[in-house]
């Protein structure tokens, strides 16, 4: 986009210089000094050559350059008094440099945004004000398309800039995206499964295969949450979509089930939402049998989102979790309870012997 409004200041230069060239060559022989309106014209033409060549490149579009660019400009349009007859000026002709003055103006807009295009804008006005010394209706519209030039010109290029900047950061999202899920769908399909078997195979087996079916087990959990987290867009003015952090929950023995749609919820509450439906996951792995399956859930009625995690593992008697917290161990009340309940949500835990259990996970939409 930068290099693009660079482009269009050196076409605009080129054009309004050959407009100044065509005035001149028109309006010489009633000027004061010919041979000045000819050396004012051969002024622009060098200018032109440098400040094109200039501005073609990122090391050249120094500020110094561009403030001797309306520096030089500014002197053209005060040369008209000593070129053109005063019975002209005060007839309405054009300055010796007439439209080619604003080139100047937007270059500045380009490099500084509407506040350097304003400022370019000022130093030729005040030029054009001195060598007219009045406002006739010509000078005024003179001065309206300079500051048009100069603040407009400047918040368009500033609003092309970041569109640009935008695209580009949408661009490297998406592709980082994409990568992050080719990756997670590659672990999923294969570490994922290996550890689940070898975890399910070394409860079977027993004996000295047991703790190995642990450590799968709890390498499993991590990794998957580590997937969870890694094939999920960054947060999106602040939301995340639940399904997508759930979703990689799934395996051979774990259903997930969401609505067709995104399930957007701010940041915190969505990550406490997938976390405690992970623990309670892992509670089914370590509690629930070998062969339990497990169920998840995700509803949404618009005032709040529930999410169940629910098993048919062996369940277990009223109360138990009660003493667990009691004797100190707190993975549910801190990991599940507590996590929600720092989410401004709420957790539920239901179960009987022989009959499985259901976790309910509740957030309120606020």
């Amino acid at each position: 986009m930068a290099e693009q409004m660079w482009r269009v200041v050196a076409v605009f230069r080129v054009v309004t210089l050959v407009y100044a060239a065509v005035l001149i060559t028109r309006d010489h022989g009633d000027y004061l000094h010919p041979a000045a309106g000819w050396l004012a014209l051969a002024v622009m033409a060098v200018w032109s050559v440098i400040t094109i060549a200039a501005y073609s490149r990122p090391r050249g579009r120094q500020t110094w350059l561009i403030c001797a660019d309306v520096a030089v400009a500014a002197g053209l349009v005060l040369s008209t008094r000593l070129i053109v007859p005063a019975s002209q000026i005060n007839a309405g002709a054009p300055t010796i440099p007439s439209s080619w003055a604003a080139s100047s103006v937007l270059a500045c807009a380009v490099a500084g945004g509407p506040a350097g295009g304003l400022a370019g804008a000022s130093v030729i006005i005040a030029a054009d004000i001195v060598e007219r010394q009045a406002l006739p209706q010509g000078t005024l519209s003179n001065i309206v398309l300079v500051l048009i030039a100069g603040g407009v010109g400047g918040y368009i290029v500033q609003l092309g800039l970041r569109a640009e900047a935008s695209a580009d950061r949408a661009a490297r999202l998406e592709a980082a995206i994409a990568e992050r899920e080719r990756i997670a769908r590659g672990i999923h399909d294969s570490v994922l499964q290996v550890l689940a078997l070898v975890a399910t195979r070394g409860r079977e087996l027993g004996g000295e295969a047991t703790e190995l079916a642990r450590l799968a087990g709890e390498q499993e959990s991590a990794l998957r949450a580590l997937v969870s987290g890694a094939a999920v867009p960054p947060p999106e003015g602040g939301q995340l979509d639940l399904a997508g952090l759930l979703e990689p929950l799934g395996s051979s023995r774990v259903t997930v089930s969401c609505p067709a749609g995104a399930v957007l919820l701010p940041d915190a509450p969505a990550r406490a939402l997938a976390a405690a439906a992970g623990e309670a996951l892992d509670n089914v792995r370590r509690h629930a049998g070998a062969d339990a399956r497990a169920w998840v859930l995700v509803e949404d009625d618009g005032t709040a989102v529930t999410v169940s995690v629910r098993d048919d593992g062996l369940g277990f008697a009223e109360g138990r979790l009660a003493e667990a917290e009691t004797a100190g161990r707190l993975g549910v009340a801190q990991s599940i309870k507590g996590r929600l309940r720092d989410a401004g949500g709420s957790a539920c835990v239901r179960s009987s012997p022989g009959q499985g259990t259901e976790v309910e996970l509740r957030v309120p939409r606020r």
